[in-house]
């Protein structure tokens, strides 16, 4: 195995094993890829290993296209999207895609997740969008690489930035996160899942819940982030 890329492989494999560890997968539903920018290539899990027989030598390393440069395995079947991703947003230098329950369930509902309280607003100022499902034409087409533009037309046409909403629910499929390192995008995926069970509940006990208002989204959100955030300790 070339040493070359042994950090790389560890950060992935740990990150990996993050997910079940949070309970957002089961068996091999999902992955995490992570980037390294100067080497132009990515660490993802290898397609259908179960979580329990991952080692960080079996992390396959791929390039911007998904062409795999070492390992011996095949790499995860939503590689290209992961690519895609890494090539049309260069700043984010970790992918996670899961089929955790609750945010699934409101991708497959078509619904972006309505922002309910401050809980949400702590972390996103809007609703979690929901992607319109994929057209036949790019699903019989490259369906993975179709997959990442379906994620990037998604937050061109709400005029999101990929680096304040980090999360986004692939409609009839499944959630994707993302973020500055692989601690970042699980942390996010917990995040999205956890909003996705509170916004669910919410609507059990109150069938038609007000959203929070534009003031408190506000306020709660700049306490955490921008340049007048004053949550935790300062550095």
């Amino acid at each position: 195995m070339d040493d070359k890329y042994k950090e790389l492989r560890e950060k992935a494999y740990i990150a990996n094993m993050e997910l079940p560890r949070l309970n957002l997968v089961l068996f091999t539903f999902g992955n995490v890829s992570v980037v390294d920018r100067s080497l132009e290539v990515f660490a993802i899990k290898p397609s259908g290993v179960p979580y329990q027989d991952l080692t960080p030598e079996k992390i396959v390393i791929v390039d911007f296209y998904g062409t795999t440069i070492s390992g011996n395995l095949r790499p995860s079947s939503d590689t290209t999207t992961h690519a895609v991703l890494y090539r049309e947003w260069k700043q984010i230098n970790s992918i996670v895609h899961t089929h955790s329950t609750y945010a699934t369930a409101w991708a497959q509902s078509l619904r972006d997740i309505p922002v309910y309280g401050t809980t949400h607003a702590d972390y996103v100022f809007c609703g979690i969008p929901c992607s319109d499902p994929m057209d036949d034409d790019k699903i019989q087409g490259d369906y993975e690489v179709e997959t990442g533009y379906q994620i990037i037309k998604c937050f061109q046409d709400r005029n999101l930035d990929y680096r304040e909403v980090q999360m986004i629910l692939l409609g009839n499929h499944a959630p994707f996160t993302w973020g500055t390192s692989p601690d970042n995008a699980v942390n996010n995926s917990a995040i999205l899942e956890e909003l996705a069970r509170m916004a669910y509940l919410t609507e059990q006990i109150q069938p038609n819940p007000s959203t929070l208002k534009e003031s408190l989204i506000r306020k709660h959100y700049e306490r955490k982030h921008g340049p007048n955030k004053y949550y935790g300790q300062s550095c």
